[in-house]
């Protein structure tokens, strides 16, 4: 295809992008084909995305780069699943100009290439859940069909609400509680595309349609299916209603998301967008996935809307609070007090300050935050309510001054920061368009500063100024996607960042060291200890034990190995697999007051904890599902599917 020469004047005139960082994007992207492996493309390319596209507008660097960019990746298409999610944003965002004359060709015979590249890239092999759903719809954005728009409504299928917007009179309606796992189809499947409209001549389409398994999904979702193969087998035409192309790309989702259960999860939800809604105010019935799709061309009222969705109603049921059994007496509910967190809380924080009392900090899916005393259990004050995205992450901050302050990062990327004490916002919510915020922490520096650490599912790790939330230095030079990030303190005023990647790896940075390539006082944990003990880590905690900081890493199987943040290597025996089997779903640490340290981890719908010290472990069955930890002295506060609970410790039978 025709590329712009690396060594033109032109790229001077262009916007978003300079040259140098071509030149490192594509020499990162060489070494990882030559190798077949590895994630240092990432980082650079993170960088040269934020200049190409800043809030959903493409620069005009990004017509030169993307015929280099596309044919590099190309010879490797599986290596590259989140470069092609990303294309599928660049190619539905509004250029910021028209595309330049001389730039045309080359860009549009990309655009072509990374639609092929797209597919096999997914063919390839499995893809984490999420990811999957923004990589199918950005291979059908690439085809240049108007629904891989929704990659901009950021569908995490977690939301209460969805907002639509009617096609035909533009009015603006909300449909609350919308994503549920329909285990069964709650309508029927739409019509089969027109054969008249297929593609001519050979694409790679066809491959995905041999892939995907009428029951991929369950019982029920055969004649879905069916409509998804049938579009993949005509190559995706322009003109196929939106409804079925949803049904092709929740299908993808189910057939190569991982892990096998979520991607099943995820595509049914996905499903749900195939329904119809009728507009309160037209009184047409459109495709729900077309009331979501921006300036859906082609676009058309359905002649038969089947059961339909209206504003206002709920399909989701309120789960009731349910008692533990071994500590039922004992236990606290928190979320009994106050309404609107009897469902399901994804982040918790214990946010402390002297002089003033402990408070406990929970959030879910509504985006709103509720905080109470942790000595009586009563709330301390209003919730805080300013960005109505679901919370995937909190942390509280302690600044050299001793103010205290309540870091949020939510599903779609924002950064919000408050004083918990007084309920006000320190600044405006802060965009990240690199992804969900889900996980935080706070680092000390040795030069006095206390900063924030983000990090996004998508390997962007970023340290913020706590008072304005916006980034001034980044993390993560490799790039690879983090699952659970920790500060470990291994002098006064000095922290180490730990992180867990997909890859079942541990990376350690030094905050203090202005480049993220230098390890600074960051020792690498033992490649040869891990992989002797098989452990491919999930989770990340910090536990003082043995007189000093050691870092906590688990697997999903329940495994717990400390390890000595000064050396790498392992510290004591570490903690089996958990007997019950359940999955490991949130570990966290305490000192009580007697100085035992205790590492607590949920799994499934049990806790366990462990002193460190002793070998001794407790372990309690739940009626709850563990979805975060948090703990303050003797008190371990436990988020769960329906609430929050806070039990004494250690247990007692």
């Amino acid at each position: 295809m025709a590329k712009l020469p690396l060594d033109s004047p032109r790229w001077g005139d262009l916007d978003g992008v300079s040259v140098e960082e071509v030149k490192e994007v594509l020499q990162a992207v060489a070494s990882t084909v030559a190798t077949g492996a590895g994630d240092d493309w990432r980082e650079p390319w993170s960088r040269l995305l934020d200049g190409l596209l800043q809030q959903e507008t493409l620069f005009s660097g990004a017509f030169a780069v993307l015929p280099h960019l596309v044919e590099a990746a190309a010879a490797a298409p599986g290596q590259f699943a989140d470069l092609w999610a990303d294309l599928g944003f660049m190619v539905t965002a509004e250029p910021a100009a028209p595309v330049p004359a001389d730039l045309e060709a080359g860009f549009q015979a990309a655009v072509r290439s990374a639609e092929q590249a797209a597919v096999r890239g997914y063919l390839a092999a499995g893809t984490p859940a999420a990811l999957c759903a923004d990589l199918g719809l950005s291979c059908v954005a690439l085809a240049g069909h108007h629904i891989g728009t929704l990659l901009w409504q950021r569908l995490g299928t977690e939301e209460d609400d969805l907002v639509l917007c009617c096609p035909g009179c533009e009015s603006e309606q909300e449909i609350t509680d919308f994503f549920v796992d329909p285990i069964r189809p709650p309508f029927e499947a739409p019509g089969l595309p027109d054969p008249m409209d297929a593609r001519r001549g050979e694409h790679v389409w066809g491959e995905v349609a041999e892939a995907l398994q009428e029951g991929a999904l369950g019982e029920g979702w055969e004649p879905f299916v069916r409509v998804a193969r049938a579009v993949a087998a005509a190559g995706v035409p322009a003109g196929t209603p939106g409804q079925a192309v949803v049904c092709l790309v929740a299908a993808m989702v189910a057939v190569k998301g991982t892990p096998d259960w979520a991607g099943r999860e995820r595509a049914r939800k996905l499903m749900l967008l195939t329904g119809g809604f009728r507009c309160p105010d037209c009184e047409q019935v459109w495709a729900i996935a077309d009331c979501l799709a921006e300036d859906p061309d082609g676009a058309r009222p359905l002649k038969e809307g089947g059961p339909t969705r209206r504003t206002g109603g709920s399909s989701k049921p309120t789960k009731p609070m349910r008692p533990t059994r071994g500590t039922a007496t004992e236990a606290a509910v928190l979320s009994a007090p106050m309404s609107g967190v009897d469902e399901g809380v994804n982040a918790l924080a214990v946010v402390s300050c002297p002089g003033r009392p402990t408070l406990v900090a929970a959030a879910g899916d509504t985006g709103t935050v509720f905080l109470w005393d942790a000595a009586d259990g009563r709330p301390a004050h209003d919730p805080l309510a300013a960005h109505r995205a679901p919370v995937r992450s909190m942390t509280a901050l302690r600044l050299p001054e001793g103010e205290a302050l309540l870091a949020i990062g939510h599903e779609d990327g924002a950064v919000a920061l408050w004083s918990p004490f007084t309920a006000q916002q320190v600044c405006a919510p802060v965009a990240n368009w690199l992804g969900a915020v889900n996980g935080m922490c706070a680092a000390t520096l040795p030069d006095g500063r206390t900063l924030l650490v983000t990090a996004t599912p998508r390997g962007a790790v970023r340290l913020r100024d706590p008072r304005t939330g916006e980034s001034v230095a980044r993390l993560n030079p490799s790039g690879r996607p983090i699952e659970s990030i920790a500060a470990i303190p291994v002098a006064p005023g000095h922290t180490l960042i730990a992180a867990s990647d997909t890859q079942g790896d541990v990376q350690i940075w030094d905050p203090a060291v202005e480049d993220p390539w230098e390890r600074g006082a960051a020792v690498p944990l033992s490649k040869r200890a891990r992989e002797d003990l098989r452990h491919r880590v999930t989770l990340v905690a910090t536990v003082s034990a043995h007189d000093r900081a050691l870092l906590a890493t688990g697997d999903r199987r329940g495994v717990i190995v400390l390890w000595d943040p000064a050396t790498g290597d392992p510290v004591g025996e570490g903690l089996p697999p958990d007997a019950s089997g359940g999955l490991l779903t949130a570990m966290t640490a305490t000192t009580l007051p007697d100085r035992r340290p205790v590492l607590v981890t949920g799994n499934g719908r049990s806790l366990r904890v462990w002193e460190p010290e002793t070998g001794t472990v407790q372990h309690l069955a739940l009626d709850v599902a563990v979805t975060c930890l948090a703990a303050t002295g003797s008190d371990l506060l436990v988020g769960h599917d329906g609430g929050v609970l806070r039990l004494p410790l250690p247990l007692r039978s």
